[in-house]
């Protein structure tokens, strides 16, 4: 038999016993879910993924102990965006989510959009979100009204400021000389951010170095809490989001603020996975790393530019996944998987039926995730719209503008003469990984293509959009 029919045997095999598992070890065994997420980490940001001048041995045995992904995409090059996408399995323009949102933002998450937590909850979940929302900060878009049942973090991004219309809880702990009375009246202070407990603020301004430390402990709590049923914990780190800040423990531990905050979120991860171990929940619990975007003060390893930008070093992050028992150790998946991928699969995992009343553009990834033979992309193109908009189809990465007129910040991308580029950009990405050579004119039928697949993706999000929530 020759080796191509070996694998395509293999191949119907591994599908076949695919088919069969809802019905059977999934059906039996509804996973316990933690969902850690970063702010602002790049892809060359963690140990297996080239990061170099500090360590990360919990994330690095993670991804020895279960898959690394290595052509994982967000949604959105920045928060809210990217935050709505991960939550509702949809692109954040079809949900009407802006890119990023303020403390003076009279908008958030439409309550009427079911979030991966209600999915769950449906299923007899316990669900807490710790960590940054970053999703509307007014009482009717909070976790707490998405499908959570409790909320502790800060409800937007750490350089922001409080809305002094904020309730304030009884007893709430005011920091740094402030009243409830300056609140009111005081202009706005960049960096001093609240700290939610449910729909109130318990401490103003949070000491932000406490932060990380203070996510782990609540999760560590919860899980303790809620071992005897399924559970499903959202962890949005703060960090490694600017103005940087790390705990105590760690500061000094490498040459800089960045890697010393990269080895305490790496420390954090450790402390969930050995919590996980102590009570016998390893092999019943997913486990996964991502992050919200690209990074704006650490890494972007070999992928071009960084945060804000629709090039890669914007939009591929690093995801690990770990599973023991469910998801093979030592496997690396280079099949083209997102964030909005989390909905539907979690719904999957768990017996549950996704959205059925409403578009969901996330596909169920657990073939790729159990590392299938010959197991490929469910996603034929997956298409951003985020500022000038890309498409990534299998090698392929389109861009219909021309380099340096996406309408990105300054600094965002490199800019190239206007004269040595057509007005489209395709890359292929299997050789060149860091976008430098622009082929565009030597592959004229695939620029049509994808021309027409975003034209195809624009229309459908206009025609499918779903109404903004507003207060």
């Amino acid at each position: 038999m020759s080796h191509s029919h070996e694998r395509m045997i293999l191949g119907i095999t591994s599908r076949l016993c695919f088919a069969l598992l809802p019905f059977t070890v999934l059906a039996q065994e509804k996973p316990n879910i933690v969902l850690i997420f970063t702010d602002d980490q790049g892809y060359g940001d963690v140990g297996c993924y080239g990061a170099t001048g500090y360590k990360t041995p919990n994330l690095d045995q993670m991804a020895r102990e279960g898959m690394k992904f290595t052509d994982f995409y967000v949604n959105c090059a920045v928060c809210s965006g990217s935050r709505a996408a991960l939550l509702t399995g949809s692109h954040y323009q079809r949900v009407s989510m802006r890119p990023v949102l303020f403390p003076n933002s009279k908008m958030g998450l439409n309550p009427n959009e079911i979030t991966v937590a209600e999915v769950l909850k449906e299923r007899g979940y316990a669900t807490a979100c710790i960590g940054k929302w970053h999703l509307g900060h007014h009482p009717k878009f909070l976790p707490t009204n998405q499908g959570f049942d409790s909320y502790f973090g800060i409800p937007y991004s750490n350089d922001m400021w409080i809305d002094p219309t904020s309730k304030l809880a009884d007893g709430v702990k005011l920091n740094q000389g402030m009243t409830a009375e300056r609140i009111k009246s005081e202009k706005k202070r960049r960096n001093w951010v609240p700290l939610f407990r449910g729909e109130e603020v318990i401490e103003y301004p949070v000491d932000q170095a406490t932060l990380t430390r203070r996510y782990t402990e609540e999760t560590v709590k919860f899980i303790r809490k809620n071992q005897a049923k399924p559970f499903f914990v959202y962890l949005p780190h703060t960090m490694p989001h600017l103005p940087l800040y790390v705990g105590e423990k760690f500061k000094g531990r490498t040459k800089n603020k960045f890697g010393d905050i990269m080895e305490e979120i790496d420390w954090s991860v450790g402390e969930i996975l050995k919590t996980l171990k102590d009570l016998s929940l390893d092999e019943k619990t997913l486990v996964i790393f991502t992050t919200d975007n690209g990074t704006r003060s650490g890494s972007s390893g070999k992928l071009r530019a960084r945060k804000a930008s629709i090039y890669e070093g914007g939009v591929r992050v690093p995801c690990i996944m770990r599973w023991p028992g469910k998801i093979p150790s030592g496997k690396v998946c280079s099949e083209v998987a997102a964030t909005i991928d989390v909905l539907p699969t979690l719904a999957h995992l768990s017996g549950a039926k996704a959205p059925a009343d409403r578009k969901i553009d996330g596909k169920n990834i657990w073939p790729l995730m159990q590392g299938l033979v010959d197991e490929k992309s469910p996603h034929e193109a997956y298409c951003l719209a985020y500022r000038g908009g890309s498409v990534r189809s299998g090698k392929w990465k389109f861009y219909p503008f021309a380099a340096g007129k996406s309408r990105k910040k300054k600094g965002s991308e490199t800019k190239q003469p206007q004269t040595k580029w057509p007005q489209v950009q395709l890359y292929d990405l299997s050789a060149d990984i860091s976008e430098t050579k622009n082929l565009a004119e030597e592959h004229p039928e695939v620029i049509e293509r994808l021309k027409a697949t975003y034209k195809n993706h624009l229309d459908d999000l206009k025609k499918n959009k779903r109404p903004p929530g507003r207060i």
